[in-house]
């Protein structure tokens, strides 16, 4: 059964099915959402802004139209402002990307001292993720990492496709200016060409 197909049984009453959408979604939110709170010292709180995420959005079933988005874009859109309320009431708004995240990579290299700098290069990358803006970090997570579509990305962070195409190439900028001077340092190139 597809999303939509669910959510007309549950409109229609059939409340089982709603159990099957919270099993589609759950570890993907929570995911989100943990990384979205790491940073801040608040992944401890993770579960409960996950289960306010699919409760709001149950309680709200009946106003959703799958004409205007996909039910996982306004899961994560949910989950977002859920999580951004959260951290108001924190007092802290920043919001990074952990140190468990996974950052895409090529395929493992065997000799250590390329493992060490593949790690280094790693964390300098999730660092540099660190220093953005919290709209231009939420729309690379959503793009790079949860491998969304700039029109659900758009739906998500509420603005419009061309603004989330703008907060891409800014932060693609930032984290390419940050990272200019590990990129050029001629050491490393000479370390990366150890293999060739």
């Amino acid at each position: 059964m597809t999303d939509s197909q669910l959510i007309r049984e549950i409109k229609e009453g059939n409340l089982e099915c709603y159990a099957e959408l919270i099993r589609r979604y759950e570890k993907k939110i929570l995911s989100f959402v943990t990384h979205l709170l790491r940073q801040a010292h608040l992944e401890h709180i993770a579960e409960d802004i996950c289960q306010e995420t699919f409760y709001k959005a149950y309680k709200s079933i009946h106003s959703f139209r799958d004409v205007e988005a996909t039910f996982s874009t306004w899961l994560y859109t949910i989950a977002r402002n859920s999580v951004l309320s959260e951290l108001r009431k924190s007092r802290n708004s920043d919001v990074y990307l952990d140190d468990t995240l996974q950052v895409p990579t090529a395929s493992p290299k065997t000799l250590p001292e390329q493992v060490l700098l593949r790690n280094e290069r790693e964390s300098m990358v999730r660092l540099a993720i660190n220093n953005l803006p919290e709209k231009q970090r939420s729309a690379l997570i959503l793009r790079e990492y949860e491998q969304m579509d700039y029109t659900e990305i758009a739906t998500i962070l509420d603005l419009t496709v061309s603004s989330v195409k703008s907060l891409l190439f800014r932060a693609r900028q930032s984290i390419k200016g940050q990272l200019e001077t590990y990129i050029l340092d001629p050491q490393l190139d000479e370390a990366e060409g150890m293999n060739r």
